[in-house]
């Protein structure tokens, strides 16, 4: 009996990786899958490519890099499309991840150098003797493990900064959208035909854990809380240095003098858009009292209007489809513990689509708000003031974003969201500022990508000392005299001792 196949679910089939759409089930490319011995050998491959693009120095790659990203900005049609067909992401959602894309490849490249090149510190009075230089060197091969719902955005956030910086990369893409991370690898190819700079490896789990264990100097890693404890003990082994961004359950505090057509406005974008497939995707509101009801009835309206389908909807399927099983969940959860549905419910759920579904009333305990839904759903709960709509906000184990809605104390409340980004009268908008650190907190992982950290993040700082007079106060020698080290003791006394 043949069992039947559920569109979009990976499948392997004569030892190559089947992708299908997870709205239509139409196939979107074949990819041979990489034993663990292949992944040995693309990162053996890589560490030889790295040592050319290093030695490129930071002109070189700068150049190169903004080749790539000139090629990704012509064929951004192309992408979206292969994107939208892989993963069932609107289109023009797809255009939006495409261009913060972009954006990100330019600004590493074109800013690598000053971060990251060589650069005079200035000694302290003891050791004065010394001139001080700091400098950035590449790992040598940064391996990513990249998601599914922005397979272009979130994988690019890593390895244009690693490239940059001069590493060779290595791609694993999600097993749920593998065409689009070959896309990239092969388009940067066109480019950099000379060394394999940037290629990738396909397959499950177990390919990623295999790019764990492959000898790699570092990886970056997007996806679930759960897998990113299993990439850091599978790197621990090898004492393989990580930076993990994880789940999100990322809150919205809307205060009592908040603009609330913008509120909402930026509510239902932050929290609908790629049908709630956002690490961070708002999917918790706190709204105080003298504002709730109002503010729920801007966000149900404008949610209301959205359409959910395959083509030109603003809401296309959900693209891993064992997700809608915790969607469905974690909606009659909050329904059986007395909360309520005041757009969708659970009638919502069609797979492979959920319809928009705002819940009010939802207790705090419940899974709808304490675990990260990955849909298009969203909780309002009303709380007194910003000081309880930040202690419910806090009370969990994520960490990532946040946005705060509000005019005269709406950053300072931004400032106490335990979270490693906020926005202000806005969502989201901090993952497309190239300049800013992207990275979280807690069970949202550690590290950062994106901006000057971003940068430093796939480089070893590395200090230099470099003698150019005789030492006055001599300490680091054998040589030294009874008197030298009285007259050390006085010094430091002289200067710190007051």
């Amino acid at each position: 009996m043949t069992a039947v196949r559920v569109p979009g679910t990976p499948v392997i089939e004569d030892g190559r990786l089947v992708s299908t759409s997870p709205a239509t089930g139409a196939e979107a490319g074949r990819l041979p899958v990489a034993t663990a011995e292949d992944v040995g050998r693309a990162v053996d491959r890589a560490r030889a490519a790295g040592q050319w693009w290093a030695g490129l120095g930071f002109g070189g790659r700068r150049e190169r890099l903004l080749r790539w990203r000139s090629l990704l900005a012509r064929r951004i049609e192309e992408i979206a499309e292969l994107v939208h067909v892989e993963g069932g992401k609107p289109v023009a959602d797809a255009v939006v991840e495409l261009v913060t894309a972009v954006e990100h490849v330019d600004w590493a490249a074109r800013n690598a150098g000053r971060v990251l090149g060589p650069r005079r510190v200035r000694s302290r009075l003891v050791l004065a003797e010394f001139s001080a230089h700091l400098e950035y060197q590449p790992y040598g091969v940064v391996g990513v493990i990249g998601p599914w719902n922005y397979p272009v955005f979130t994988p690019i956030g890593s390895a244009a900064y690693a490239l940059a910086a001069g590493n060779a990369v290595v791609l694993k893409p999600s097993e749920y959208t593998p065409v689009v991370g070959q896309w990239l690898v092969d388009t940067f190819a066109e480019v950099v035909p000379e060394q394999p700079v940037f290629t990738a490896v396909h397959g499950l789990g177990d390919v990623g854990a295999a790019l764990c264990r492959s000898g790699v100097d570092k990886v970056a890693f997007t996806g679930s809380s759960a897998t990113a404890r299993k990439v850091m003990a599978a790197c621990a082994e090898s004492l393989t240095p990580v930076l993990l961004e994880a789940g999100g359950k990322d809150a919205m505090i809307v205060d009592a003098d908040a603009d609330l057509d913008a509120a909402a406005e930026a509510c239902v974008w932050g929290a609908l858009t790629n049908a709630g497939q956002t690490c961070i995707g708002i999917e918790r509101v706190y709204a105080v009292e003298p504002v709730f009801d109002a503010f729920v009835g801007k966000v149900v309206e404008r949610a209301g209007r959205l359409t959910v389908g395959p083509d030109d909807a603003d809401i296309g399927p959900i693209t891993m489809p064992s997700q809608v099983d915790v969607i469905r969940r974690h909606i009659d959860d909050a329904l059986a513990r007395g909360g309520r549905a005041v757009l969708g419910g659970a009638d919502a759920v069609q797979p492979p689509y959920v319809r928009p579904t705002v819940l009010v009333d939802v207790p705090e305990d419940s899974a709808a708000v304490r675990e990260e839904t990955f849909g298009p759903t969203l909780t309002i709960n009303r709380v007194r003031d910003a000081d309880e709509a930040v202690a419910r906000a806090n009370a969990l184990s994520y960490g990532l974003g946040g946005s705060v809605f509000g005019r005269r104390h709406a950053v300072a409340i931004a400032r106490r969201l335990r979270s490693g980004m906020a926005s202000v009268n806005s969502a989201l908008t901090f993952a497309g500022m190239s300049t800013l650190p992207f990275g979280g907190v807690g069970d949202s992982g550690f590290g950062r990508i994106h901006g000057e950290d971003g940068l430093r993040e796939f480089s070893r700082a590395k200090a230099i000392t470099r003698r150019r007079a005789r030492s006055l106060l001599p300490s680091t020698t054998f040589e030294r005299t009874p008197a030298d080290v009285a007259r050390l003791v006085k010094a430091i006394k002289v200067m710190y001792g007051r």
